[in-house]
Order: C-alpha cells, then structure tokens, then sequence
C-alpha cells in the first residue's frame, strides 16, 4: 500500500473520531451542531439514523480495515492530480463519503456538489481530514461543474440518463437507481430474520442497498417475516415514514391490489423489485437455479443480494447497510478508476 501517508494517517484519525463520538463531550461541540443542522434540513436524518452512520463508518476507517483495502492497488506517487467532479446523492447520511476517500486516498482533488438537504455532514469530515493532513482536497460548490476531468455522479433513473448524455466526453461512473434483494429458503433463524427486518427498514428503507424485495420459497409463512420487522414498528412514529404508510395503503386500497400490513409496513406480492417506501414487495420460486438466472438477468437493478443460500456475492442477514470498503456501488471499483486516470 502506498497511498499518501497523510491522507492514509488522517484518515485512520477520522475513523477514531468518528467511533468514539460522544454528543456529550465538549469536544464533539463542532460535530454536534452539524448533525444537528443535518437533522433539521432533512427530516428523513433523524438522530438515531446520523449516529448509526457515523460509528458505522467509525469502524470502517480503522487501520485493519483501511491496509487489506489498499494493499492491492498501486498509487502512482508521479501521477498528475485530476480534478474529479462528484455529483452526490442525499437519501441516507453519509451516502457519499465512499466516493469522497477514493479520491482522498488516489490523490485526486475533488470538486463536490451535495444533494440539497445533504450539506452538513459531509463538509465537516473534509475539513477534518484536510487539517489532520495538511493537504487542500475537497471543493463545495452548488453551481455546474466547470473545469473537471472525470466524473462520479449518482442520482434517479431519469438524472442518470441526464448524467450520461451531458458527460458522455468525460471518463465516468453513472449510478442509477438500485435494491438489495433477499432470497429465503425457510430455515432462517430469529436473529437472521430479525437482520432482514434490519435490512429492509434501516434509514426508513430509502439506501439502495435496502431490501426492497423478498424471494420466498412456496408455502412461505410471511408472519416469519412481520416478526423480524416487529422491533422497527416505532418508525411508524415518524412523520413522513407514517405519511408514505398512510398515503402508499390509501393507493393500494383504492387500486384493490392485494396486501398484507401489520400497522407499520406493507407486504406486496410482485414481480418488480424496487417498492414504495413502507413497502416491500415478495414473490414466491420454485427452483433456485431458475431465480438466479432471474437475478443476473436483473443485475443492473440489484445492488446486493442477502441470502445464506449458496448465490453469487450473497452477504449475510443483517449486513445490508454495513457494506465492507471492497464492495462498490453497483459493482464499480472506484479507486481502480480514479487509480487509472493520468
């Protein structure tokens, strides 16, 4: 590994910091008003929701994680920093900050546009590392990008196909919408479908590697499932989650599809894989080896697959919204493309 020293040493600072966070420590103060302001500005970033991104993130960024990342990549110390335009989403606290570490670690500066209720968060960890390290990276802006070299923008279906056309000349990574899916086989323990229940409902359901659809083998008692759901049932306490629930029932009732709900979450058998929030959609297979081909056939729709069962890249229950520094958006590695630009 022979990352910059500065920024890998800052970095392994950062995940200290941010493991040890304490709202009551006087030395947090600076942090503290950020979540805050994060909170405020996007009523989908409750407290719990920061403070889970941030430890999750704080356990990441420890040395023993950071060295097996970074020990198969090759750092060029004689390479000509670019200037990398990143377009970032806003839906779950912190969603960018992969992004932001691969160009801070491949040496890059990075030219940054927030999502519009996402403008907290993300400038203090880039002031944090640029001062622990001395080095000038990040650029905040709100205006189109100018003078750029490549590009990582995420966002919608209908802003990916924008994101391709206006960039099209530039070397890029286009993300655009995705699930996590689960495969069952019936044999899941408690704790397991209890790390389902973690999988779907963590951040209210809106990451793309939320659990959006169940694959459930035939005969499959969905009440196995309302019972791994059952210690998120206060989300239904929030305000907007409970306006999606309200709103997202109403259509099904008025569309006469065919649900089942138990006062927090809907359960809907369909073919699609992404679902209204509030909602999770579940089909019943017959053969395994006839849902895998399902499923590659859907792989730009898929961001993870949780299962136990023996499929291609399946993580465990419960490890959805806790993604190793390896395993990039969409299946993109995004330090080898920031490593390969001159």
């Amino acid at each position: 590994m022979t990352a910059n020293l500065k920024r890998f040493e800052a970095l392994v600072k950062l995940g200290d910091h941010l493991l040890h966070f304490d709202s009551e420590n006087e030395s947090y103060d600076k942090l503290s008003r950020h979540i805050k302001q994060a909170s405020a500005a996007n009523g989908w970033f409750s407290l719990s929701s920061i403070y889970k991104a941030i430890f999750d993130w704080g356990s990441a960024l420890q040395e023993k994680n950071l060295i097996p990342w970074l020990e198969s990549y090759d750092f060029s110390e004689n390479k000509t920093p670019q200037n990398i335009g990143l377009i970032l989403a806003g839906n779950i606290p912190l969603v960018g900050f992969h992004d932001l570490i691969c160009v801070w670690l491949s040496g890059h500066n990075a030219l940054i546009k927030c999502a519009s209720k996402d403008e907290h968060l993300l400038p203090y960890l880039a002031q944090f590392l640029e001062k622990e390290s001395g080095e000038a990276c990040f650029t905040f802006t709100k205006e189109p990008f100018s003078k750029f070299d490549a590009v990582i923008a995420t966002g919608s279906n209908n802003a990916g196909r924008y994101f391709d056309h206006y960039f099209s000349s530039y070397p890029s990574i286009i993300r655009k919408n995705r699930n996590g899916v689960a495969v069952l086989d019936g044999t899941e323990s408690e704790d397991e479908l209890k790390g389902l229940g973690n999988d779907i409902l963590q951040y209210f359901g809106l990451g793309c590697r939320n659990v959006s659809k169940l694959y459930l083998p035939q005969e499959y008692d969905l009440n196995l499932v309302f019972g791994g759901l059952f210690p998120h049932a206060d989300l239904i306490q929030h305000a907007k989650y409970a306006n999606n629930y309200d709103y997202n029932k109403a259509v099904f009732l008025m569309s006469e599809f065919d649900f089942i709900e138990n006062g927090f979450i809907l359960l809907k058998q369909a073919h699609e894989i992404s679902a209204p929030i509030a909602c999770v959609h579940y089909e019943f297979y017959e053969d395994l080896g006839l849902l895998k081909k399902d499923l590659d056939s859907n792989s730009e729709r898929i961001q993870c697959i949780i299962s136990k069962l023996p499929l291609a890249g399946a993580i465990p229950f419960g490890k959805a919204q806790q993604p190793k520094l390896d395993e990039y958006a969409d299946g993109v590695d995004t330090l080898l493309f920031l490593n390969q630009l001159n």
